[in-house]
């Protein structure tokens, strides 16, 4: 069956079965390799991409539920919120394997999308749906506070 996506901006069709995860659909068919698998549960957010601004894991979203929404993948996260992030990651040293982190970075864009000035526990709570198999929990965090403090300057 063929669908009509917009992915990071861009309308783009594409041909899939029914039922078919949009992470497989994102990696294989579109190339676009950022937004990784790691569990196929929705537990690890390896895969968690944008539906909409929000922070959805695309290993349990099929591909006919992401018509008629913005989808985001870690290759088209950009604005004000994003550079933060990203900049926060750089300085924090936070990757160490990499496998997460294009999931956590999406989780963290979102966070601080609806939460700017995020409590410790409030960090701790939002991104725990993201695994890390590295345990770089302590520099998620501490890039989480310093990209909220970037936004606040």
């Amino acid at each position: 069956m063929q669908y009509e996506l917009k992915i990071n901006g861009q309308k783009r069709t594409v041909e899939a079965e029914p039922g078919t995860p949009l992470l497989w659909v994102l990696r294989d068919e579109m190339k676009l390799t950022g937004t990784k698998f790691g569990c196929g549960v929705a537990y690890c957010g390896a895969c968690t991409v944008h539906l909409d601004g929000t922070p959805s894991r695309s290993c349990q979203t099929f591909v006919e539920d992401a018509v008629e929404t913005d989808i985001t993948t870690i290759e088209g996260a950009k604005g004000r919120i994003a550079e933060a992030v990203q900049a926060a990651w750089r300085e924090k040293d936070v990757v160490q394997c990499g496998w997460c982190q294009s999931g956590q970075i999406m989780s963290a864009i979102g966070l601080l999308s609806e939460n700017p000035k995020p409590s410790d526990a409030e960090i701790r709570d939002y991104m725990d749906g993201n695994a890390c198999r590295c345990v770089t929990y302590v520099r998620i965090n501490e890039a989480v506070k310093l990209a909220s403090e970037k936004l606040e300057g």
